[in-house]
């Protein structure tokens, strides 16, 4: 059955209430950095705020009590609804100060939660210090994941704990513990953290960039500072810095975990790096070929590299990071620079990452997928072809796992076709909306200028859905889609 029965609405009421009573917790965070550099004007904002979600979060905890154990459908249908209800409390600093409207505050906090890194912000260079802590803020939080609250605060029970694990599109355990297994990321992305701040010090930035930063790379979000994003600093130790930051925000945590434990050889071996790095490689070359032959910056070779390395990693990291922006990506970019990016955003970044996209992973079995059918023409068909794959460990490929990866790539297309249908009735620059809904859907905040906060209403509600679906990883968001339709049709 589709309907959800009172005891499981209930179950998902009390959930969303401890999710909004430690996002109420969070946003008091903003409120040092107001006190530090003085931005006393952000108090009321921030303090509201978080009384709303503290106070709805604790009411829904009162009335509406655990009553049953969680189905993975009931999991699936928090999952989407607490990120849809996360925003639209998050969007209330930005609208409550008065820099933004409802729909540009809420667009704002769905880009930095689901990883996005699109901005709302006329100009990026004004806005203050609180609320460049909060956007990043809002990103490092949702490089994890939602969910990730739930399992790491909230007390549930064990079956509740593996489906709420489920239902965010994660499916890999670092130890045989669901529990113990969100605690090992968390205490990987904290050192991760770190790390990631002391590289940008280093690099040369003041510490509250190099927070930002650290926040905003490392969940492979691609919010930025200033107009110009990275470009700014002129920097190439900065942009080497971001660019591993990146890189280990769109690593697998089992991969980064079997690495930290001494096990080195197998980052190489994994199917996920393989992929990554032929992808950074190829496209690297053949953008910088692109550039050189067409002197976009200059006859200087090694210039020209620097600029298509830095932005084909941030494209298959799915960050958004920018040293190259639209003036050029719509004229001297056009054409294979923008296609290869634009193919990079698609494909994405690894699984059990902060990246989004189709994922590395899918894209390796589907690869190897194709290679296996075409093995299957050539030889016998008493022939035995090894269908396997390393990824951590030796994973075999059954018929049903290519299936699935299928499934989700076509689906993940259908969703793409219709959002670009949508904008280019707003639109007329083809190659442009390909480029904006590929980044929107894979969140990852690369833009071309298409997206202003000038936009139509129905364009930003496009890309509020793309973000949503696309950190989601689909099937959530289509269960609850499916289920509401049903039950409107039933009159229920």
């Amino acid at each position: 059955m589709n309907r959800l029965s009172k005891r499981e609405i209930k179950t998902i009421m009390h959930y969303n209430g401890g999710v909004c009573l430690y996002l109420g917790i969070a946003m008091l965070i903003p409120l040092i950095v107001s006190f530090i550099y003085q931005e006393y004007q952000y108090l009321t904002p921030f303090l509201f705020s978080a009384a709303v979600s503290m106070v709805f979060g604790v009411v829904c905890l009162k009335i509406f009590k655990r009553e049953t154990t969680i189905s993975l459908k009931v999991a699936m249908v928090f999952s989407t609804i607490i990120w849809l209800l996360v925003c639209a409390l998050s969007a209330l600093p930005y609208y409550l100060s008065g820099e933004l409207s409802y729909l540009n505050a809420y667009f704002e906090a769905m880009s930095g939660f689901t990883t996005t890194g699109f901005s709302m912000y006329p100009n990026l260079d004004a806005i203050s210090y609180t609320m460049n802590f909060w956007r990043a803020f809002t990103q490092w939080l949702g490089g994890l994941g939602i969910i990730f609250l739930v399992l790491a605060l909230l007390r549930s029970t064990g079956a509740d704990v593996m489906r709420l694990y489920l239902a965010e599109g994660r499916d890999e355990r670092l130890r045989p513990s669901i529990r113990h297994t969100t605690r090992i990321i968390i205490y990987i992305y904290g050192f991760f953290t770190i790390l990631s701040i002391v590289l940008f010090k280093v690099a040369g930035m003041d510490i509250f960039d190099s927070i930002f930063h650290a926040f905003s790379a490392l969940s492979t979000g691609g919010f930025g500072m200033h107009n110009t994003s990275l470009l700014f600093y002129h920097n190439l130790w900065i942009e080497l810095a971001a660019m591993i930051v990146m890189m280990i925000g769109a690593t697998n945590f089992a991969l980064h975990y079997t690495v930290l434990k001494g096990n080195w050889k197998e980052y190489f071996k994994d199917i996920e790096t393989k992929v990554a790095y032929s992808l950074i490689i190829i496209a690297t070359i053949l953008v910088t070929a692109m550039l050189y032959k067409n002197h976009v910056y200059g006859a200087d070779l090694l210039l020209n590299l620097r600029y298509a390395l830095f932005q084909v990693v941030s494209a298959v990291t799915t960050t958004g990071l920018q040293t190259a922006f639209y003036p050029d990506l719509i004229t001297k970019w056009i054409g294979l620079g923008i296609f290869l990016i634009t193919l990079l955003m698609v494909i994405g970044a690894g699984s059990c990452s902060t990246g989004g996209g189709i994922k590395w992973l899918r894209f390796g079995i589907l690869m190897k997928g194709m290679v296996w059918q075409v093995k299957s023409f050539i030889f016998p068909g008493k022939a035995v072809m090894s269908k396997k794959i390393h990824h951590v460990t030796e994973l075999g490929l059954t018929d049903d796992v290519i299936r699935v990866a299928g499934a989700f790539v076509f689906t993940y297309f259908l969703i793409f076709v219709a959002s670009i249908i949508i904008v280019l009735f707003y639109y007329n620059d083809f190659s442009q909306v390909i480029f904006e809904v590929a980044s929107a859907l894979s969140n990852v905040g690369l833009s071309s200028g298409l997206m202003t906060p000038q936009s139509p209403a129905l364009v930003k509600l496009v890309f509020i859905f793309d973000f949503w679906i696309g950190r989601l990883e689909i099937w959530p968001v289509l269960l609850l889609i499916s289920i509401t339709i049903q039950n409107l049709i039933n009159g229920r």
